[in-house]
């Protein structure tokens, strides 16, 4: 079981969403002309927080969510990451999950640069978005795509995260906005070689739901999350592959504390294991609480089969954590 909060135990016990009641998601783009400069400022008379909890009927304020984290070991075999993608959310959907997250760069985690155009402009358009379109469709769930390599129009490429309604519609891609340039341990990192960056945040809404996009090394700036914290986001979601000396020392401290500040739920699917390239990912993919609780974690016993973990998530449970500790409407700058 997991930890109990110092506002008790988070209610996990609750059933998921049923059938009837999964409507289809709506995007909304949250433009900042600040971001990612300043944080934005909301009066209290006006933070879109308030007003949405207000305008919201009780029924929408208490709605669970089932969602599920899938944990991957993707290599550069493509049709081979998709089948365990595939047998993953075969997997989410017999446990009734409704939101289903893949990690970064679920289709490919190659070393080869050229590979990676090649899948950007062919296999990705006409390949993996379909494919994710279809699973969720199939699945009739909302799944957010981890991230693929798409083309820039500056010819780099971009990483992107594409979410899908239930019906198999496309809501909505982000970009990551933040790129990984590092010199660690293992090896150094120069994302922005390749990848150009992103430059606008992206908020979805999912039934009674508001959703906040990022991707791994956007983690590292919580300017991001505050944007989407003063948007109203309930969730956060995180696909990442995070390298396994920044992950060892920062990963679960980064997601609980991003957790904390905006008192939203994280959704952190990873990739785990070694990749081609001698790449080294850190996994232990986890959905965290309001609160920084930890209420799934995955356990990193089986890379190459993938790792799905689930959670029962509570609307009530954010508005609590805010009512009680209205940190969010603290804010002086």
């Amino acid at each position: 079981m997991p930890a109990t909060g110092e506002f008790g135990q988070p209610p996990l016990g609750r059933p998921a969403v049923g059938k009837g009641r999964h409507r289809k998601a709506v995007a909304v783009v949250v433009l900042a002309p600040e971001f990612p400069g300043r944080f934005l400022h909301h009066d209290r008379t006006t933070d879109p927080m308030k007003s949405r909890q207000e305008q919201e009927p009780a029924e929408a304020r208490n709605s669970a969510l089932r969602v599920a984290c899938l944990q991957m070991n993707s290599g550069d075999d493509v049709a081979a990451n998709l089948a365990t993608a595939a047998r993953l959310l075969e997997e989410a959907a017999k446990a009734k999950v409704r939101l289903a997250l893949l990690p970064e760069n679920f289709s490919f985690m190659g070393a080869d640069t050229e590979r990676k155009r090649q899948i950007a402009a062919g296999e990705a358009p006409r390949r993996i978005l379909p494919f994710l379109a279809e699973q969720a469709r199939r699945h009739a769930l909302t799944l957010v795509g981890g991230s693929l390599l798409l083309s820039a129009a500056d010819g780099r490429l971009r990483n992107a995260c594409p979410v899908f309604a239930a019906d198999g519609s496309r809501l909505g891609i982000y970009d990551k906005i933040h790129l990984f340039d590092a010199d660690l341990p293992d090896q150094p990192y120069r994302e922005s070689d390749l990848v150009a960056a992103g430059a606008t945040p992206l908020c979805l809404e999912i039934n009674d739901w508001r959703l906040g996009l990022s991707i791994c090394y956007d983690l590292r700036f919580p300017e991001l999350y505050r944007h989407y914290a003063a948007a109203g986001c309930h969730l956060l979601a995180v696909p990442s592959a995070f390298t396994v000396p920044t992950g060892g020392a920062h990963w679960e401290v980064l997601l609980r504390a991003r957790a904390i500040e905006n008192q939203a739920y994280v959704l952190a699917p990873a990739q785990f294991g070694t990749h081609p390239g001698n790449r080294r990912t850190h996994g232990h993919s986890m959905i965290v609480d309001p609160w920084g609780v930890v209420i799934a974690r995955a356990q990193n016993q089986t890379p190459a089969g993938g790792e799905l973990i689930v959670a029962d998530i509570d609307l009530g449970r954010v508005r609590e954590v805010r009512r009680q500790l209205p940190a969010l409407s603290h804010r002086r700058l």
